[in-house]
């Protein structure tokens, strides 16, 4: 299978502005997680997809393939779509650009799932829970699946609820994290339907899949990879690349 990974790049973060290009390593943020998905033995390429002309020049200068996209987008699976419609490939994997850390065995595992199973549709990566704060943590996106790793639901809230302790059940929920992988054809139509309920409701998009009747599946890993969304993370990044440079 032909398997391309998209790094949807947005030059404008409420949180941490133009971090993608932040550079005090000597390499764009974007430039760090672009490397490191090419480590990954099933992508056969990778493309970053932005609406930044910056952006789209700091690629050139590390000769990364990048597309221009609209700027009106409300997703970045809505940018990969538009970036892809006109590529052949099999299956395309979705990796924030803010994730310079990235394992590229996360990323073989992820892309597995699909090739193992082909009545699915799309496939993703979770974690464990470390501790209560984050079960009740609305920005910590949750997950119950089924024995088989078909994801159930998506929550915000902590799910599932366990009767007898009165409060969400640590050890069946998981901690969603933020890659996904897509049957290409499948991506250019679940981004033409309209937002779900549920979506609009819980304010995640992957909800759409399964109100549509789709296949989410899930496989577990031990050590997520932490996204950077503020300048002290970066800076702890610059820290610890810096470290394993001497």
């Amino acid at each position: 299978m032909n398997i391309i990974a998209v790094i949807p790049a947005r030059y404008d973060s409420t949180r941490f502005p133009g971090k993608v290009l932040a550079n005090k390593t000597g390499k764009f943020l974007v430039q760090h997680t672009a490397e490191q998905v090419l480590k990954a033995g099933s992508v056969s390429s990778v493309l970053v997809a932005t609406d930044s002309q910056k952006v789209f020049a700091a690629c050139e200068t590390f000769e990364a393939a990048c597309a221009m996209t609209s700027h009106k987008h409300k997703s970045g699976t809505d940018r990969i779509a538009e970036a892809v419609a006109d590529i052949d490939a099999d299956i395309i994997i979705n990796v924030q650009a803010d994730e310079p850390e990235i394992s590229p065995e996360d990323i073989d595992l992820l892309a597995s799932l699909l090739v193992d199973n082909p009545d699915a549709q799309m496939a993703t990566l979770v974690t464990g829970i470390e501790d209560q704060e984050m079960l009740n943590n609305p920005n910590v996106v949750k997950c119950v699946t089924g024995i088989d790793g078909r994801a159930l639901y998506f929550s915000r809230s902590p799910i599932p609820y366990n009767r007898q302790a009165g409060s969400g059940d640590m050890q069946l929920a998981k901690r969603h994290l933020g890659i996904y992988a897509y049957r290409r054809d499948f991506l250019l139509e679940i981004t033409k339907l309209p937002q779900s309920p549920l979506e609009v409701c819980e304010s995640l998009e992957q909800l759409r899949v399964l109100e549509n009747g789709y296949k989410i599946m899930t496989a577990m890993v031990e050590n997520a990879c932490e996204g950077i969304d503020t300048e002290e993370q970066y800076e702890r990044f610059v820290e610890r690349y810096n470290s394993s440079l001497s």
